[in-house]
């Protein structure tokens, strides 16, 4: 059976070739294999560090950028942001989503998100119909210093019930993170970053509804194919899996997309 499928979490794999542009193309290929039409893309100069500089903010994302316009069909750029640096990231918001080609924010693991420091980046992106991704995780071992949870995640969204926001990993530990975002319908959970781990889709589904349920890959971290089978071998409707594929991100991306005139 064939699938529309959108992957919602990827990052530039800077490994893969000289450029941006040939990077991006290396890992369609790949994507190519498994019928993925399109991707949401973000962070290109990762360098294994998540507390960059505005300066560091703004080369990740003229790299995207650079990505996703040699592929506008196939790909949509996030603008990466680090909200330690309030200005510094609205600033970016302005310049890569209101004025440049990218349709979403991904907050990385640099400040806890509770923190008043996001409101500004928050009523932004509502202002711009953009989405804002968030990563978060529950360590066993401990998360890092700055590192989000679901938990904080509800909170923000609490204060933000305008505002759409995605659960990256939906927590890694995955029971905890879909429980805690479950009362915020303005919360959705991706499913990528772990092991493809029997039931993880089905929980989603059953407690957050379909309607709330993204299909990621978290490529360079993970692979297309690994996450993609928590969506494809779960035990769950073909309407389902549908919206988990596809149905979801276009839905959510609609405004923005409609906004800028981009027709999909």
């Amino acid at each position: 059976m064939e699938y529309e499928i959108w992957d919602n979490h990827t990052h530039l794999v800077l490994t893969l070739g000289e450029t941006p542009e040939a990077c991006l193309k290396e890992s369609l290929k790949f994507a190519d294999r498994l019928g993925i039409s399109r991707v949401c893309l973000f962070s290109g100069n990762w360098k294994g560090r998540y507390d960059l500089t505005p300066d560091e903010m703004r080369a990740s994302n003229d790299m995207v950028w650079r990505a996703v316009k040699a592929y506008p069909d196939r790909a949509f750029g996030y603008a990466h942001l680090n909200p330690k640096h309030t200005l510094a990231c609205l600033d970016e918001m302005n310049r890569c989503i209101r004025d440049g080609p990218m349709v979403g924010v991904k907050l990385i693991a640099a400040e806890h998100c509770n923190r008043p420091t996001l409101d500004p980046i928050v009523e932004l992106a509502m202002k711009l119909k953009a989405p804002v991704l968030q990563h978060t995780w529950l360590k066993i071992t401990g998360n890092l210093t700055d590192e989000s949870t679901p938990m904080e995640l509800a909170e923000l969204a609490a204060r933000h019930p305008g505002a759409t926001f995605i659960c990256g990993h939906a927590g890694g530990d995955w029971e905890q993170g879909i429980r805690a975002v479950r009362p915020h319908p303005n919360i959705y959970a991706d499913l990528c970053g772990g092991d493809p781990a029997a039931g993880f889709t089905e929980m989603a589904v059953r407690e957050l509804g379909p309607e709330r349920v993204l299909y990621g890959s978290d490529v360079n971290a993970r692979s297309y194919a690994s996450q993609l089978g928590k969506v494809l071998g779960a035990d769950i409707s073909e309407s389902h899996r549908r919206l988990v594929l596809a149905g979801n991100i276009k839905r959510l991306l609609k405004p923005i997309l409609d906004a800028k005139g981009i027709k999909i």
